[in-house]
């Protein structure tokens, strides 16, 4: 029998428990703006997972290469980069759009390989190397679509929006298709290497883990998920367009933090989702709320400026409880690191 106390002791511990709090808080204020019938109506979650499924994704692929203490700020335009190929092989070369994704796929990998190839073989500083990748990736874009073009067929983002017997979204179909990934790799040498690499570098190195390849792994398994996003933006949107997505880089980012993941072998996947869903629906509650105060009080009226500036206030909130909540334990994380392998460096000195 689950000891539920216990259970819920260790689950405090997790650095998934600040995120779950602040997203649990924003479904019950979205439950009590919007009433528990509009807010569970199959309609509006169907809405919920089509519209925001390239942001989660993008979110849990930036969940990888956090763990793995590295990031890739270029994800959101790299979603464009899936996007433009996909529509432009569909649109010139009169094929499938299915290998255009294959190809678009292939593109994700590439730009990913070469972040790797910047942050981890030649040592540029992460944020940096991947600023400037926002650039590089922006000019390929225009230079495959020089405008935003081209339709895909109807029955790819009508499928896309449909649900699964009646009440399942088919764009939930990308979230467990990664989560299960994700849920088998934990279960692989990877899934240690990865908290090692990230947590300490060093110390993983002396143990006899590659730090250089782990990286290399998890960029690829974060390409592999952005490929996912690109595709899943492209059937959103049902067209191409070389500029869309690129904030998705720093979104992403912050949903990260928000979620509980730190910067090297701290957090989890399910971080990376709790934080999206804050995004998303901190952004719903006050528009709604809004809308709820228009209808209540005559002759009020509200700029979306002001609905924004909400929004980021109690987003900034929810950082600043992040970060206070899971200082100690990462801090306890930290030091579990250098016990775990505290012969490493004499190890390493005698080597």
């Amino acid at each position: 029998m689950i000891d539920l106390k216990r259970a819920f002791a260790r689950f405090r511990r997790s650095p998934a428990f600040a995120g779950f709090t602040l997203f649990l808080f924003v479904v019950i204020l979205n439950i009590l703006v919007q009433g528990p019938g509009q807010f569970f109506g199959m309609r509006n979650i169907n809405t919920l997972f089509s519209k925001n499924m390239p942001l989660l994704l993008a979110t849990m692929a930036m969940a990888v290469l956090l763990i793995a203490g590295t990031l890739d700020i270029a994800i959101g335009i790299q979603l464009a980069l899936v996007n433009v190929v996909s529509i432009m092989v569909m649109q010139q070369w009169g094929v499938s759009l299915l290998v255009g994704f294959a190809l678009g796929m292939v593109a994700a990998l590439v730009a990913s390989a070469l972040c790797w190839l910047f942050c981890s073989v030649l040592r540029l500083p992460a944020m940096l190397a991947s600023f400037s990748l926002i650039y590089i990736v922006r000019g390929i874009n225009v230079l495959i679509m020089p405008n935003p073009q081209g339709r895909i067929a109807e029955v790819f983002y009508k499928t896309y929006d449909s649900r699964i017997l009646g009440f399942i979204p088919f764009s939930a179909v990308f979230l467990i298709l990664v989560l299960a990934i994700w849920a088998y790799l934990m279960r692989t040498k990877f899934g240690r290497s990865i908290y090692a690499v990230g947590g300490h570098p060093r110390n993983a190195f002396a143990a006899g883990i590659d730090p250089v390849k782990v990286q290399f792994q998890a960029f690829m398994i974060k390409g592999f998920i952005t490929g996912l996003a690109g595709i899943s933006l492209t059937l959103m949107t049902a067209s191409g367009n070389p500029l869309q997505a690129e904030a998705y880089g720093l979104r992403s980012l912050s949903a990260c933090i928000i979620g509980g993941l730190g910067f090297g072998g701290w957090g989890s996947m399910a971080s990376a989702v709790y934080g999206t869903g804050f995004l998303v629906l901190i952004q719903n509650a006050v528009y709604y709320f809004f809308d709820l105060l228009f209808k209540l009080i005559p002759g009020f009226t509200v700029t979306s400026y002001w609905q924004n500036l909400v929004s980021d206030i109690i987003i900034f909130l929810g950082l600043l409880m992040t970060i206070v909540t899971a200082k100690e334990q990462r801090e306890a994380l930290k030091q579990g690191f250098v016990k775990q392998f505290k012969g490493g460096d004499s190890v390493a000195k005698q080597g």
